[in-house]
């Protein structure tokens, strides 16, 4: 049973940071490719970035672009997502996930394993 569980979430104020950390459980983490999304209130759950299982390739939606940045650790079984000024807009429940597929486009329904989400508040 694959298990991710996210960490790291919390209330900061706006141009300030936050580092989420997404562990897993299970079978072998350098299988995986590793992605973030977010869900604000009412909105549908959306792309933030992914990494490819070596850790040597990423990508990210515009919105984070040049202030998040994600990162991988295939000893430690752990993926995370550096968050730097960060704005009012980017208040969400941030989703790890996990895909075993050998390419990933961005969507939802490419990802096989999903964290409980964690919740940052960016405060004005």
């Amino acid at each position: 049973q694959v298990q991710l569980v996210e960490s790291g979430g919390g209330l900061v104020q706006a141009g300030g940071s936050l580092r989420l950390s997404c562990a897993v459980s299970g079978r072998t983490f350098s299988s995986y490719v590793m992605g973030w999304f977010r869900q604000a209130p009412g909105k549908e759950r959306e792309f933030i970035a992914h990494i490819n299982r070596s850790g040597g390739s990423s990508y990210y939606a515009d919105s984070v672009k040049g202030r998040f940045t994600i990162s991988r650790d295939n000893a430690k079984n752990t993926a995370d997502l550096q968050m730097n000024s960060l704005k009012p807009e980017d208040t969400a429940v941030y989703y790890c996930a996990a895909s075993t597929r050998w390419r990933v486009t961005g969507r939802r329904t490419e990802y096989d394993y999903w964290g409980q989400g964690t919740q940052v508040t960016v405060s004005s």
